[in-house]
């Protein structure tokens, strides 16, 4: 049942509302066109479940930080 694998992606997330936008996202992203859409997001459930999603995307978003040039403001 999907309740199983909520409470099973919520050992990684905090709360229900981040494993909410997680999980749009990511079934965004892996959803095929021949496949249901229902079975996308058990899917990513199931990674959740597996794997900490938190750990990835606090990477990806530190990677972008370091990667982003700084830029110093001058007088006018």
């Amino acid at each position: 049942m999907r309740s199983d694998l909520i409470f099973g992606a919520l050992a990684h997330v905090r709360n229900r509302y981040e494993l909410c936008q997680l999980a749009a996202k990511a079934t965004r992203k892996l959803h095929k066109p021949t496949t249901r859409l229902q079975d996308t997001a058990n899917d990513v459930l199931v990674r959740f479940h597996e794997n900490n999603p938190m750990n990835a995307a606090s990477t990806n978003a530190s990677l972008e930080l370091q990667e982003a040039p700084l830029q110093q403001r001058r007088a006018a």
